[in-house]
């Protein structure tokens, strides 16, 4: 049989450039209409019982080319679970090898997080009780914009991932956030549902999702560039969240992220908005530490950079949400490498871990949300 390499699939992204004998070269596609790229997710058949170099011969170029180094490949058999594979990056190419011992394989960039599970998400919380399910509009695609809210307390808590669509560790955290807050059994998520109404987005860039996108929706537009001004034409996906934030105000938000290049889990703030005040930036720095003390996924040395005072990015959707309702609002950013403080050589940063810290960021907001 001949090697055979697809990526016509949901999330699908590789372009296969050419095979000699045990090698094979391939290049990521770009976003549409963008010049993003670093996502990839594929499928290979025909090789078992032989062992295949991939190279990536376009690395170079990607979005966050800085992020290769020390970066690992994932590949499953079974599209459940993803382990780590040896990967170098030297001069612009991308390399890994890997023993074919399956009839398939599939490679990817991290953990993939489909569509079709995102609907397989939205439709089993929806039937739990106590949650409501409202479309808040369409992607530009024809796409639902999913929210799912849960509890009927006075403030108002929003959860919101996937502006970028290849950092799927977004969504296998809302994963972990929706089952806790929907456990029947869980105390924290009962004193949670009383005390606050939770608004949860698990994923507000479907089309990005689906195309196999890195960081932009369907017209090429990166969403968290777009919170001053969303329009329908450009960013359908923001308006719609946006608007209903403004229906609801906002006490308390967490964007979610994933990060290329920093190997650790931790968060980013409001800094530099206009209207900032020391009494509410100590709300984000309270809630921080109290993570870092809840979870061994967590640190506070490695981050982003503060902005300086009056020089916040209001495009972006934390400064925005901050800025506009005087909310704790935050972004959340895990690795496609691994949390090295409490690292796995085997599945590195992983879709069980990103659940995880979902349940551990609730359980530290369970503990905060009276001095909100």
């Amino acid at each position: 049989m001949s090697i055979q390499i697809n990526a016509a699939f949901d999330s699908g992204n590789i372009k296969l450039v050419g095979i000699e004998g045990d090698r094979v070269d391939l290049e990521i596609v770009k976003d549409h209409l963008s010049d993003f790229y670093q996502w990839f997710h594929f499928r290979l058949s025909g090789a078992k019982g032989r062992t295949l170099t991939f190279r990536i011969l376009n690395a170079g170029g990607a979005a966050y080319a800085f992020g290769w180094p020390d970066y690992e490949t994932r590949w499953s058999s079974d599209r459940e679970a993803w382990r780590t594979t040896p990967t170098s990056y030297e001069g612009g190419v991308l390399e890994f090898t890997r023993a074919i011992d399956t009839d398939i394989v599939w490679f990817a960039y991290f953990a993939p997080y489909s569509m079709e599970r995102h609907h397989d998400l939205v439709s089993r919380i929806a039937l739990q009780p106590g949650v409501r399910h409202r479309e808040l509009g369409v992607s530009l695609d024809g796409q639902p914009i999913d929210c799912l809210t849960i509890g009927d307390g006075p403030k108002q808590v929003w959860l919101y991932a996937r502006q970028h669509p290849g950092e799927t560790m977004a969504e296998w955290w809302m994963e972990g956030a929706l089952e806790k807050l929907t456990d029947p059994e869980d105390a924290s998520a009962q004193a949670l549902r009383a005390k606050a109404t939770f608004h949860l987005v698990p994923n507000m860039n479907p089309d990005g999702s689906r195309r196999g996108h890195l960081r932009t929706n369907a017209a090429g537009v990166n969403l968290n560039r777009e919170w001053h001004a969303p329009t329908p034409e450009r960013s359908p996906e923001v308006l719609a969240v946006r608007n209903a934030m403004d229906e609801t105000g906002v006490t308390f938000a967490i964007d979610v992220h994933g990060d290329e290049a920093i190997p650790a889990n931790f968060i980013a703030g409001f800094e530099g908005i206009p209207s900032w005040t020391d009494a509410l930036g100590e709300k984000f720095y309270e809630y921080a530490r109290r993570l870092d003390a809840a979870t061994p996924d967590f640190q506070l040395d490695l981050g982003y950079e503060k902005s300086a005072p009056g020089q916040a990015n209001l495009s972006m959707s934390t400064n925005q949400l901050a800025e506009r309702f005087g909310a704790v609002s935050m972004t959340l950013e895990m690795p496609f490498k691994d949390h090295v403080a409490n690292a796995d050589p085997e599945f590195a940063w992983s879709p069980a871990r990103c659940k995880a810290l979902g349940a551990a960021c609730l359980e530290t907001l369970a503990g905060f949300i009276d001095e909100l």
